[in-house]
């Protein structure tokens, strides 16, 4: 089956919007609020659920330099099949962490991420010609 540009470009599209959200998201955390403020944040909000104070912070850092790295990389294109992985994860420990603190939360949030992830983690690798991966793997 023949690749179209029409393809080539939707995998472009939804993985730069995909890693914008991450990255900014990463940013503002690691970036601008730091790192402390974030724990902080976590603290807050996990002390309703009495959550432990080292997976607080393991959490925080895990899902802001997941967010970070991954969202950048995405943009980037390269190692996508390995960052959809860790976003993966990060969409877990996240709706995880969310139904922790309030089981009927509103997910408008992270839903968005959720349906750019599948779409993407189903492209196969021969439509995301626009990418670093694709011109490395020549």
């Amino acid at each position: 089956m023949e690749i179209t540009t029409n393809e080539s470009i939707m995998a472009l599209v939804l993985r730069i919007i995909l890693g914008l959200l991450l990255f900014m998201q990463g940013y503002d955390k690691v970036i601008r609020v730091k790192m402390a403020g974030v724990i902080d944040s976590f603290k807050y909000e996990f002390g309703k659920v009495k959550m432990p104070m080292g997976i607080i912070i393991i959490s925080a850092y895990l899902s802001s330099f997941i967010e970070l790295t991954c969202g950048l990389t995405l943009i980037l294109g390269i190692f996508t099949k390995y960052s959809l992985y860790l976003i993966g994860f990060d969409l877990v420990l996240v709706t995880a962490a969310f139904s922790l603190i309030n089981p009927v939360w509103d997910m408008k949030i992270v839903f968005p991420r959720i349906i750019l992830w599948c779409i993407l983690m189903i492209i196969p690798d021969s439509v995301n010609k626009l990418s670093l991966d694709y011109f490395l793997m020549k």
